[in-house]
């Protein structure tokens, strides 16, 4: 998935989970297949967008009350519910992804925060969500710059006369129907 498409899945999630809030939707299961199509409906994106974008926000609302504990730890003169929704909802799905997402670098977690918290919170947002991610990053014990591929379990290897996986397409393929919607 392109980069591009990365950050306008977290900019979607975001605003999904500002959605889910609002609604009082704080599981995964509460999310109805309505709130998916409705809030489709008023932001348009891209099928992989979309897909990666659910798939955040199911994760972050899974992990919703563990990720607000550990975003309050650092959080000394601010409880978490009196946070702008942009800001507390920025640094759960920073946190997430730097927990628990090993395919994105939690440095790139962590800058793609401060954009996305720049461009749709207040004046202070920036500051404020990179302040507290600065705490929080303390905690990673993985590589900071570098996306970890989960181990293999020895049962899960390919067996030795098994086809190689398919790479992927060439960029000079172009863009196909699926990639669009």
């Amino acid at each position: 998935m392109a980069f591009n498409q990365r950050h306008d899945a977290r900019e979607a999630t975001v605003q999904f989970l500002m959605h889910c809030e609002v609604n009082g939707k704080l599981t995964p299961e509460a999310v109805t297949n309505e709130d998916e199509t409705g809030f489709w409906e008023m932001r348009p994106a891209m099928r992989k967008v979309r897909i990666l974008t659910m798939e955040l926000t199911r994760g972050v609302l899974g992990e919703r009350v563990g990720l607000d504990e550990r975003i309050q730890r650092h959080c000394h003169n601010y409880l978490i519910s009196r946070m702008n929704a942009v800001d507390r909802n920025v640094l759960r799905l920073a946190v997430y992804e730097m927990f628990h997402r090993l395919e994105v670098p939690p440095v790139v977690a962590l800058n793609e925060a401060i954009e996305i918290a720049k461009r749709y919170g207040t004046d202070d947002s920036g500051r404020f969500v990179n302040g507290i991610l600065d705490q929080v990053k303390r905690e990673v014990t993985r590589p900071w710059r570098t996306a970890v591929e989960p181990e293999r379990a020895a049962d899960d290897a390919p067996a030795k006369d098994a086809p190689e996986p398919a790479k992927a397409r060439p960029a000079a393929e172009g863009l196909v129907v699926d990639d669009l919607f």
